[in-house]
């Protein structure tokens, strides 16, 4: 079987993380499989999709790494669904249906009021052909439910949740197009599966319902239907659902400066036993893999665990993958010397302007001569190989400093600041010209 995978966001909007998260186990575990994965864009609603949308979802997936083998989409499948559907009509599975929204309600209310489930009461189905015939007479215009089989249970095994079952009977036939003939997701998402040779539907678990119907639905077109791997639904750091989760997205992840490799690593493991671990390249993600690795309770999305494991991703970058997002003047030998010091590709700017000057002069008066002796030696060791090793063992020899008291002040008037990358190494990049410089001053 060839694995084909389809993540299909509606561009209605920007993708959010819980997208991203679905989007990436699709890919994921097409690319584990040897398989495919694909984009589907359901833009079937016609006044809320709109196509800046669509580009920035394409967009977004590049940068995530997450680029999709092939396209569809819905909106330039209608003839196939209406090919299906007059099928589905001919053999009885869907029917038309005349109730306004304001009885249906109505419906739903009275059932409440008896502790009955919410479900239709197929009221259409006892039509006579008269009456249909009069309602439409009238003006009014069905809409199309598929009737479901109440003779057996739905089941099936997902690949996350284990084995499944919903009874038919509490279940509403669900509305499948509406009366201006606009199509809902139920029905074409079943038919773009099927045509598409999808064998493994993979997104969150408030789908599962859904799938329950769908089931059904594959059954009555005489097609096998894919495999089922339902997600846990992402949880903020404040452990509950939050509406946050539905505005972090790409942009919000490149203006915090989050590297993409940062998010696959983290979404990929979450809701495993197994460890975030920062993998700059993706294989070992695709490598391991496995739905029979994730849990049922929900996983929790926390930004500052991906902001320290951005910094670790950071840590290992090839100068090659930052080249275009450093100052020109950098080279790589300063970029291995900064790397270790920084939680953003961004943050390389500041140490350049450490290497380049000048520097904020932060020493303290009790070491002024002192540093006028540095910049003495400075002037005299051999830079070829390890002035800081040759600095600092003269300067040790010669005032009888050591530890903090030898190196804290060079440090200082070197870089302006306590801390940074190891000396040994920044101190060749700054050059014997500008270090006699700042000691000197």
């Amino acid at each position: 079987m060839t694995v084909v995978t389809r993540f299909a966001p509606s561009p209605t909007g920007r993708l959010h993380v819980g997208n991203i998260r679905t989007a990436l186990h699709n890919q994921l575990w097409a690319r584990r499989c040897g398989g495919r994965f694909l984009l589907r864009i359901d833009d079937t609603d016609a006044e809320r999709s709109e196509e800046r949308y669509v580009d920035a979802i394409r967009r977004d997936l590049d940068w995530l790494g997450l680029t999709p083998d092939g396209e569809e989409r819905q909106s330039a499948r209608f003839a196939i669904y209406g090919a299906r559907f007059d099928a589905l009509v001919a053999a009885g599975r869907v029917y038309p249906a005349y109730e306004t929204a304001q009885e249906l309600d109505l419906k739903r209310k009275v059932q409440a009021g008896r502790g009955l489930p919410p479900a239709y009461d197929r009221a259409a189905l006892r039509l006579s052909d008269a009456e249909r015939v009069r309602l439409e007479a009238d003006g009014l215009r069905p809409h199309w439910r598929f009737r479901l089989d109440h003779d057996a249970p739905i089941i099936w095994d997902d690949l996350v949740r284990g084995p499944q079952r919903f009874e038919p009977a509490t279940m509403s036939d669900p509305v499948v197009r509406r009366a201006d003939g606009s199509w809902l997701y139920m029905l074409p998402s079943a038919i773009d599966d099927v045509e598409m040779g999808v064998s493994h539907v993979v997104r969150g678990e408030d789908h599962v319902s859904n799938t329950a119907l769908q089931l059904q639905i594959f059954a009555a077109m005489g097609a096998e239907p894919p495999a089922f791997a339902h997600g846990a639904l992402l949880t903020g750091a404040e452990g509950k659902l939050s509406k946050r989760l539905g505005s972090l997205g790409v942009d919000h992840f490149r203006e915090a400066g989050i590297e993409p490799e940062a998010v696959r690593a983290l979404l990929a493991r979450l809701g495993t036993s197994d460890p975030v671990e920062p993998f700059v390249d993706p294989e070992p993600l695709v490598a391991s893999f496995d739905f029979a690795r994730f849990g049922r309770a929900p996983a929790r999305f926390d930004e500052a665990e991906l902001a320290a494991l951005n910094a670790r991703i950071v840590h290992r970058l090839p100068f090659e993958r930052v080249r275009d997002r450093v100052p020109g003047a950098m080279g790589e030998a300063e970029w291995l010397a900064v790397r270790p010091n920084l939680h953003r590709v961004d943050e390389a700017a500041d140490w350049w302007g450490v290497v380049e000057g000048p520097v904020a002069n932060a020493v303290a008066e009790v070491d002024r001569a002192y540093l006028a002796d540095a910049a003495r030696v400075a002037g005299a060791i051999d830079w070829a190989e390890e002035p800081w090793a040759a600095l600092t063992g003269a300067l040790k020899v010669e005032t009888g400093r050591k530890g903090r008291a030898l190196f804290m002040p060079l440090r200082l008037a070197l870089t302006g600041r306590e801390h940074g990358p190891d000396m040994a190494t920044l101190l060749p990049l700054i050059g014997r010209e500008r270090t006699v410089a700042r000691l000197t001053a």
